[in-house]
């Protein structure tokens, strides 16, 4: 399927608000853009994967669709959006795979699983598939019609917002929207651009080493600013909003949201030399030392030791992995407010502007 290709004006009096990789995750994106303060004069363009993976898919597509009709909303397609309509348009062949890596993995943080729920459709076995096919066609028409318009890419002056990349801004309507949509590792690419492309898909966190950082990650000289700040898929993700004032301007800034816990640091702390951080898309891990609340770990690749949260420890076919994982220590001065991840008997995993690390510190509630 070829891309499709759309331009959109600038708004006559407001700014411009780009949100991607939501993940049916209805709160943070409601309290994202009272945050920015979003109006009927702003424009909103969402950048793919507004459902899936997250609680409340259905819930988050309704209010956008209702969202539209009060507000300036252009959603375009990611790799995420186009599942729901695949599946009951056949578009891909879907079926017991299908079902086993989609329908069985997320279940009841799957769009189609949330609708099949809301009419009391079975969804327990593939067999199920042919009559949940045609019950979501029947019942959720108007849902279904506003994932299929979704574009893939859009234009506005100065700014081409697409969900996982484009090679280059020749010819797009000619390029192949899956790989529009999916292009992991896009900003290892060494592509560049004449103005900005604006994308989501891969978490900001997995380009950066050393310190995990949430915010959005700008390239000026390549123009390209990536904004997956990891909603649903991190403990310590957020929800990103990159604010555009004007056309082709070069002073944006953006607004995040994360939902967790704020509390006032109390004293003050030096930052960590050298920091190490393991990422899901190389966290093999061999465990060295295992403990109720901390383990040992020794990173396969690189042979790095780091003591990881026992609860972050997973295992797959007998070999260890860890979620997202360091040992960097945040520079803090008494008064700064943090965002508690975790709170342990060795310090506090927080955030401070975007950036996770520990804090040894004391903590106050606010």
């Amino acid at each position: 399927m070829k891309a499709v290709v759309r331009s959109i004006p600038f708004p006559a009096r407001g700014r411009l608000l780009a949100v991607s990789d939501v993940h049916g995750n209805l709160p943070w994106l409601k309290a994202l853009l009272a945050k920015a303060a979003f109006s009927p004069d702003d424009a909103l363009v969402l950048v793919g994967d507004l459902v899936e993976k997250g609680p409340d898919s259905l819930a988050t597509l309704r209010y956008v669709m209702s969202l539209a009709q009060t507000h300036t909303v252009y959603a375009l397609c990611g790799n995420c959006d186009n599942l729901a309509v695949d599946f009951v348009d056949q578009n891909a062949g879907l079926g017991r795979d299908f079902f086993r890596y989609y329908l069985s993995v997320w279940r009841e943080r799957s769009l189609i699983v949330q609708m099949a729920m809301e009419i009391g459709a079975p969804v327990d076995s593939p067999e199920d598939l042919p009559a949940l096919r045609s019950a979501l066609l029947e019942w959720f028409a108007p849902e279904l019609d506003f994932l299929r318009a979704m574009p893939t890419i859009l234009n506005a002056p100065g700014f081409t917002f697409v969900h996982g990349g484009v090679p280059s801004y020749d010819h797009m309507e000619e390029l192949d929207a899956w790989r529009c949509m999916k292009n992991d590792n896009f900003l290892g690419k060494g592509r560049a651009f004449p103005h900005y492309c604006v994308v989501g898909h891969w978490p900001v966190t997995l380009y950066r080493t050393g310190r995990p950082c949430c915010e959005p990650l700008v390239e000026r000289a390549r123009k390209i600013i990536s904004i997956d700040g990891g909603c649903v898929l991190q403990k310590d993700g957020q929800l990103n909003a990159l604010v555009i004032p004007a056309p082709n301007s070069e002073d944006f800034t953006w607004v995040s949201y994360d939902g967790l816990p704020r509390r006032r640091a109390l004293d003050g702390q030096e930052e960590s030399p050298d920091p190490f951080t393991i990422a899901w898309t190389d966290h093999a891990v061999e465990v060295v030392e295992r403990g109720e609340e901390f383990s040992l770990c020794r990173h396969r690749s690189t042979g790095r030791t780091m003591w990881v949260l026992t609860s972050y420890l997973r295992r797959r076919g007998g070999e260890w992995w860890c979620l997202d994982s360091t040992d960097y220590r945040l520079p803090v001065s008494p008064g700064d407010l943090l965002s508690l991840v975790e709170e342990t008997s060795r310090g506090a995993l927080v955030k401070k502007n975007g950036v996770t690390g520990w804090y040894l510190g004391r903590l106050e509630s606010l």
